[in-house]
């Protein structure tokens, strides 16, 4: 009885002050989502997905409500040990039987047996990965949060959590949002340019060193096509148009024949085609290639405000947070989600290499979403515990 009546305590509590605004938007693009995943896997003669997305949807509304209720930054400031402790096991179980690859070709994947679904460990991860940076943000902003000890430690900690991935999973592009996410919290919380400067100009001489013996890898080809399309070198138009190229190429494509108003619902020629290598990944990495062709620019571009006002939202309410900790938590949720939305759409687009990240609350994936509306429900918490317009600090952030 003790749990039932709190979760009605919470269910309550949300419907007097959460974040009904931020539910609602999260809501209006997880069902965009779903009518494009219809269209993506109709081909197929299947309604799994569909019943899969529909499913976490629900099971990530009821996620967002009841984390609503929890002051998450006592949680953080209880259990920071253990979230770390979290994200590092929970990354390492892709090395134990459970590990699988689904097809992707990293070892991102968790099966467990009678489990309907697949998770993703580093994308849950990136829940907690958030609070424990902002926890850790706040506690080094007391003695000086550009001091050199206290920028290595932070930096340690991203670097740190992007060698797990990279190592457990070969997931480098997962690896990477941990990285992008850490720099809007630093960001955020205070540390000096100088800082960022210094990190691109390490980061080109690293570069610059290790190309000459990785530039024959799969990975390393993938950043070449873009890099040879934009350009319009033709030496290696094959690898563009058929190799490594070859997804990118397809989803420009369809984007480019939807027009201004699109072929129509349903009537995506690529879209629609019996053969998963028409438009490959195109309920997942691609739908925004599938919104392109079906619906044209018109679609994209109000796909794109949905996510924007989301963002948008995140940062509203980081500017009226209770606390520093509470806010670089907020940061730190639309980061992620500015992050993701950026690589993925330019993956589409072809300016950015194919490193299979989802669009955020649009693209199939129960992890995903989940993960989604988990964070969503954490900025709920802090705009619930948000401090009066008279007490507010606006220069905080």
């Amino acid at each position: 009885m003790g749990r039932l009546s709190w979760i009605s305590d919470s269910i309550r509590a949300f419907f007097r002050k959460g974040d009904l605004l931020l539910l609602f938007l999260c809501l209006a693009a997880s069902g965009y989502g779903l009518v494009l995943i219809y269209s993506a896997t109709r081909w197929s003669g299947g309604y799994r997905s569909i019943i899969v997305q529909a499913i976490a949807i629900a099971l990530g509304v009821l996620v967002y409500i009841l984390i609503s209720s929890v002051d998450i930054e006592l949680f953080t400031e209880k259990s920071w040990k253990l979230l770390l402790g979290f994200n590092v096991l929970i990354n390492l179980l892709v090395r134990t039987p459970l590990g699988e690859d689904n097809g992707s070709g990293n070892l991102s994947w968790l099966h467990i047996p009678g489990f309907p679904v697949n998770l993703q460990p580093a994308e849950i991860a990136k829940l907690t990965f958030v609070l424990v940076l902002a926890w850790q943000i706040n506690r080094l902003q007391e003695r000086g949060i550009s001091r050199p000890s206290s920028v290595f430690q932070i930096a340690g900690h991203a670097v740190f959590m992007f060698a797990l991935i990279s190592a457990a999973s070969g997931d480098y592009g997962m690896g990477l949002t941990y990285l992008l996410i850490f720099v809007v919290m630093a960001w955020a919380g205070g540390v000096k340019k100088r800082w960022f400067l210094l990190a691109i100009g390490v980061c080109i001489v690293g570069v610059v060193l290790i190309w000459p013996h990785i530039s024959d890898k799969y990975f390393a080809r993938r950043i070449t096509v873009v890099i040879d399309h934009l350009t319009g070198n033709q030496d290696t138009l094959f690898d563009q148009t058929q190799g490594a190229g070859w997804q990118q190429t397809r989803s420009i494509l369809a984007i480019g024949s939807g027009g201004i108003f699109g072929q129509g619902y349903l009537q995506g020629i690529q879209t629609q085609s019996p053969y998963e290598t028409s438009l490959p990944a195109r309920h997942t990495d691609e739908i925004f290639a599938v919104c392109g062709e079906e619906f044209g620019l018109v679609g994209c571009v109000l796909l794109l405000l949905i996510l924007a006002a989301i963002i948008l939202r995140c940062v509203w309410v980081a500017r009226r947070a209770c606390s520093p900790q509470s806010a670089l938590i907020a940061m730190g949720y639309a980061g992620m989600l500015l992050v993701q939305v950026g690589i993925n759409v330019g993956m589409c687009l072809y300016v950015f290499p194919v490193v299979g990240l989802t669009l955020p609350f649009i693209s199939y994936g129960g992890s995903s979403i989940l993960t989604m509306y988990a964070a969503m429900g954490v900025v709920s918490s802090i705009k619930m515990r948000s401090l009066p317009s008279w007490l507010r600090d606006r220069s905080r952030i």
